[in-house]
């Protein structure tokens, strides 16, 4: 099975287990998976991350993270930058996303970072998601 956007099927496996109560999802792995994980992890949205071995692959156990009445943290989790749109931010271009609860995830010359960094930094990127 290819997939033509790996990032997305990611988000759609976070946003899926959530709504059916899992506690967590499995993720196949990648290095800007990852990137984005510890980020999400980072900002608070996942619990933890743990690699496991699957064959000659290292796929990603999400544990996510629910508040008190049992709803999920990541209320919303969408493609920004999708392969038959690219969607590219300069640093000055960068807002403020859901009156700075939100986050945004910018893929850099630096590396994937939120869009808070990449502004603090002054360097722009391909939005890749933004997260609520």
């Amino acid at each position: 099975m290819s997939l033509s956007d790996p990032i997305a099927d990611m988000l759609t496996r976070i946003r899926n287990a959530q709504r059916a109560k899992h506690e967590s999802c499995v993720i196949p792995g990648s290095k800007i998976k990852k990137n984005i994980l510890e980020l999400l992890k980072d900002e608070g949205y996942i619990a933890e991350i743990n690699t496991v071995k699957t064959g000659s692959f290292d796929d990603f156990q999400v544990k996510l993270k629910y508040d008190s009445e049992k709803k999920p943290v990541i209320r919303i989790i969408e493609k920004v930058s999708k392969p038959g749109r690219r969607i590219y931010i300069q640093s000055s271009e960068i807002r403020p996303f859901r009156n700075n609860l939100g986050t945004l995830i910018i893929s850099t010359s630096q590396g994937v970072m939120t869009g808070k960094k990449a502004k603090q930094l002054k360097i722009g990127g391909e939005v890749i998601c933004k997260v609520f």
